[in-house]
């Protein structure tokens, strides 16, 4: 059997999107030149259907409705100001909910004894993560809403990337970090009988089966988990939450973005190398179809206090800014949408593109069609709140 030579490195060079062809063209570009000369991969979507909606069903309680908050004190000196995210999430939860109090704000989405994951994405390290000013206002704004410690869980597909972008139990006293994959104290994916650890955090009762076949080598199989045509959800979603707050960040993947539906989606399951060519747009949208995503997310935070506009999804230092600002909607696909906005029109101050192209955002024009959210920017009731 032929062995696709995706190791770690080249891996996460691919989703740097550091060539030539990226730098140029958008993801969603890209995989419709791929699929053009060729039939579209048959996938299992018809089976998210199967599944009965739920009051937080997406695009959730407020659809079409996102709130941005601006504010220049947020960052100072690159580095994200924790005091200054509360404030901008507090005054954002109340204006998406009209309400007065903050704890009542929290209430319509979550209640005491549920489970909440906060889904972030340490991918690109130290250098460009959900950073932790946003995480900690987060966590303490649940607190004091009543959520207790024990029942919160800060989660990705990597545990090893989590660490290193800092979310650990010496950062988090008290705040479960869990992850997919993962390695021992020795540095072994494997356990003493050959196993992968990453074998038992999936749940092959839920799954999305697409016709591409993942072939891998030995050094990469550890950050698939297995190979083949079935991508498989973390028992993280299926198992462990009842609820989940998406905090993706503000980033570029060519000329396209990665974002609220991106961060969900390729965080939430199994052998995703061999999606990215041909199924990209499609995995984006699909996957959050599923319940375990569909049915649990409530709230989309978008960190877009230090984000990038080139060079993404993975951290290239000098395309790095602060946008100095932070997104919130129930719904992640209107999300999306205002954050292409923002992200197109860095590139275009920066000479990268010379106009916007949302007509290439297919993965959320997928999405709304399977009834995830509004991706039409004149059906999205945006509000915009300056601090300073």
């Amino acid at each position: 059997m032929k062995r696709n030579s995706l190791n770690r490195r080249k891996f996460m060079a691919l989703l740097g999107t550091g060539t030539a062809a990226l730098a140029v063209k958008p993801w969603s570009l890209i995989a419709s030149e791929t699929i053009r000369n060729q039939d579209k991969p048959a996938t299992n979507i018809s089976d998210a259907a199967k599944i009965p909606r739920n009051e937080w069903s997406m695009p959730g309680i407020y659809p079409g409705k996102v709130i941005r908050v601006n504010n220049t004190q947020s960052v100072i000196n690159d580095d994200p100001v924790e005091q200054e995210a509360y404030l901008m999430i507090k005054k954002a939860l109340l204006e998406l909910t009209g309400q007065k109090d903050l704890e009542k704000a929290w209430s319509t989405f979550v209640s005491p004894g549920e489970r909440i994951g906060l889904k972030v994405n340490p991918v690109a390290g130290k250098l460009l993560s959900t950073s932790h000013a946003v995480t900690r206002s987060v966590i303490k704004q649940l607190m004091e809403s009543g959520i207790e410690k024990e029942n919160i869980i800060i989660w990705d597909r990597r545990e090893m990337d989590l660490k290193e972008a800092g979310f650990t139990a010496e950062n988090y006293p008290g705040i479960k970090i869990a992850g997919t994959e993962l390695q021992d104290e020795n540095g072994s994916f494997y356990d003493k009988d050959g196993k992968l650890y990453g074998e038992n955090n999936i749940d092959k009762k839920w799954f999305y089966w697409a016709d591409v076949e993942g072939e891998y080598d030995d050094e990469t199989m550890p950050y698939m988990i297995n190979g083949g045509k079935y991508s498989y959800f973390t028992k993280i979603v299926t198992q462990d939450l009842d609820k989940i707050i998406n905090i993706p960040i503000l980033k570029n993947a060519g000329g396209s973005i990665t974002n609220a539906m991106k961060n969900l989606a390729y965080g939430a399951i199994s052998n995703t190398g061999r999606l990215h060519a041909r199924l990209w747009n499609d995995t984006c949208a699909e996957v959050c179809a599923f319940a375990p995503i569909r049915d649990k997310v409530v709230l989309n935070i978008c960190d877009g206090l230090r984000g990038c506009y080139n060079g993404g999804p993975a951290a290239n230092r000098q395309f790095i800014c602060n946008y100095n600002t932070i997104l919130i909607a129930s719904d992640p696909v209107a999300l999306d949408r205002i954050a292409y906005d923002i992200i197109a029109e860095k590139r275009i101050a920066e000479g990268i593109q010379k106009s916007a192209t949302p007509e290439l955002l297919t993965f959320l024009t997928m999405s709304s069609e399977l009834g995830l959210g509004l991706s039409d920017r004149e059906k999205i009731n945006l509000s915009v709140l300056d601090l300073g």
